[in-house]
């Protein structure tokens, strides 16, 4: 008999794949018309991470709030070094797009809060959630316990340090709005932070989830908690 669950998949990929899709053509054109290499390498870049998330979900089944989650991050990075901002925002350098702007300045010059870092934060945090949900695919229901939380943050992290490699590679082949050193340890802090919340939220959802069943129910846990984990409930 014929199974139907292979369904459900291809319709999530429906929608998020067509709004991926336009902003990453919308991206090639904004590059290509402005020649800016940096972001053809990017783009590249994404083309790769979309079929891994591609195999990936094929092979563990992601929620389609994790699928929608990092097309809107694949969003933001596009948007960040594409998309001009007014001469009356503060930036950091010279480049006036997004991911130059000080969300929160200094009136003493610099800033507090960057767009690059709320991207990084943001990107690295749904990074985290993706890893719990790839983690319980391949494992089976899982409790988020503490160490696990550890766990899934550092692989995270771990791709947090992988994107940081492909931005110095990208140093290597064009004139870039990376940033040096202080950059780069501000991104990993951005990084932690973004990874530390969304692993101390499904934490805390998992002990929600507990804490509102009966003693013994906890088959009723893993249903109750299968979207947003990503895993089915058996």
């Amino acid at each position: 008999m014929e199974s139907n669950s292979p369904q459900p998949s291809r319709a999530r990929l429906g929608p998020v794949g067509l709004f991926t899709g336009a902003y990453l053509l919308a991206a090639a054109v904004a590059a290509g018309v402005s020649g800016n290499l940096e972001f053809v390498f990017y783009l590249v870049v994404m083309l790769l991470l979309v079929a891994g998330v591609l195999v990936l979900h094929q092979r563990v089944g992601l929620t389609s709030g994790a699928l929608w989650a990092l097309s809107i991050w694949g969003a933001m990075h596009m948007a960040g070094g594409l998309v001009p901002v007014p001469e009356s925002w503060p930036i950091d350098g010279e480049i006036r797009v997004l991911y130059s702007w000080w969300i929160l300045p200094r009136s003493t010059g610099g800033g507090w809060l960057k767009y690059d870092h709320v991207t990084h934060a943001y990107g690295f945090g749904v990074a985290t959630w993706v890893c719990w949900q790839a983690l319980r695919g391949v494992v089976g229901p899982l409790r988020p316990t503490f160490g696990l939380m550890i766990l899934a943050a550092l692989a995270g992290l771990g791709l947090g340090a992988l994107n940081e490699v492909v931005e110095f590679i990208a140093t290597l082949i064009a004139h870039t709005n990376v940033g040096g050193y202080v950059n780069t340890g501000l991104d990993l802090i951005a990084n932690t932070v973004g990874a530390a919340i969304a692993a101390t939220i499904i934490y805390l959802h998992g002990r929600c989830g507990v804490q509102a069943s009966p003693s013994g129910a906890s088959a009723n846990v893993h249903r109750e908690s299968s979207s947003f984990t990503g895993k089915a409930a058996p």
